[in-house]
């Protein structure tokens, strides 16, 4: 008689190599995975931060040498991905500190969250590249 009221449990798999292309990440994830490599690039690009900041206080001279650094197109594509990597890291930590409060914890503010950041850190890195760029 127990054997027959007994359920079936549900059983989970991992997620083999061929089914990443199609698995869907949710919005919430994608935002976690970029504040992590946000947080990486920011890291491993320190030194060159540094060196940054170095050349552009140290003194005149210096300055000039950053200046002419930055007129590079190639630095300046760098510079727009550390600006991206800033802004990004530092809205999702805000969103995270917030989940962290048990404020917009349920899964459609969570959602909507998620979107805010993506959007809101693209439009600011959007606003800094083109001022980096010189269009205003």
């Amino acid at each position: 008689m127990a054997e027959a009221v007994k359920q079936a449990r549900p059983e989970f798999r991992n997620i083999g190599i061929g089914q990443l292309a199609r698995y869907r990440l949710p919005w919430a994830g994608k935002v976690s995975i970029l504040h992590r490599v946000s947080g990486a690039l920011l890291f491993l690009l320190l030194p060159f931060i540094l060196y940054l900041f170095e050349q552009s206080v140290t003194s005149e001279l210096s300055f000039a040498k950053f200046s002419a650094l930055l007129s590079g197109g190639f630095v300046k594509l760098v510079l727009l991905v550390l600006i991206w990597g800033y802004l990004h890291h530092f809205c999702a930590g805000i969103r995270f500190l917030l989940l962290d409060m048990h404020v917009g914890v349920d899964k459609p503010s969570s959602a909507k969250s998620a979107i805010a950041v993506l959007i809101v850190s693209l439009l600011l890195t959007a606003v800094f590249g083109l001022k980096l760029f010189g269009v205003f």
